[in-house]
């Protein structure tokens, strides 16, 4: 039985380390995408995990790696980081080519103990991170969104802002966008925007989806 008191101070301890302003040295030349493929009803607790690595500004597939492994942790909402950064900083491992940048799907410091997948990666690899996420976990909007492409409006729980909420296309489903480590969150915004190119997942989150479900239908055959 996981020891989800533990886990909850760990998740604090982690969220103290992050880094919620510009800390990029430069304009990152690589770019990131990062996703995880699991199944909360898979008796074998694999976890998927893909990266891929873009050339910006022409977001070029320079690198990727894909790997399956098994997860100690049982699916469990809010701890779901301990299932998947492990299987994540392996495939980080694998890259012939580094990220300066990370988009994950995912939450960053839009989490409960402002801990989600993205924070916790970026400050595992001290990394900036991004937390690009497709549906909510917590916060409430803080006016209703437009329809339009572009449309944006802060994510705010209790009154603390800790994300936006981004349509990234017309009429499509929304982003929950949100710091993971050492950027801002106009600059996570602003490459968010910058990488979506017409579709509602930016490139390199929507290329890690891909991969990942590649690899995991590898590894079930």
């Amino acid at each position: 039985m996981a020891d989800l008191a533990a886990l909850r101070e760990e998740q604090r301890a982690i969220a103290a380390r992050v880094i919620a302003q510009d800390a990029l040295t430069a304009a990152p030349r690589f770019i990131g995408g990062v996703d995880i493929s699991c199944s909360r009803f898979d008796p074998t607790q694999r976890v998927h995990a893909a990266i891929v690595v873009l050339e910006w500004p022409g977001l070029t597939e320079v690198a990727r790696a894909g790997i399956s492994c098994h997860a100690d942790l049982p699916y469990i909402t809010g701890f779901l980081a301990f299932r998947e950064v492990p299987a994540a900083l392996a495939a980080f491992d694998q890259l012939a080519v580094k990220p300066d940048l990370l988009m994950v799907d995912g939450q960053g410091i839009a989490h409960p103990r402002r801990c989600g997948i993205a924070a916790h990666l970026g400050v595992m690899l001290d990394l900036p991170a991004i937390g690009v996420g497709k549906s909510r976990l917590i916060g409430t909007p803080e006016a209703p969104l437009g329809e339009a492409a572009g449309s944006q409006v802060r994510l705010l729980d209790r009154g603390e802002e800790i994300g936006a909420l981004l349509r990234s296309r017309a009429h499509s489903n929304p982003l929950w966008i949100s710091i993971g480590h050492r950027v801002s969150l106009a600059t996570a915004v602003k490459w968010v925007r910058a990488t979506s190119r017409g579709r509602r997942l930016p490139e390199p989150t929507r290329l890690a989806h891909e991969a990942a479900g590649m690899v995991r239908r590898a590894a079930c055959g």
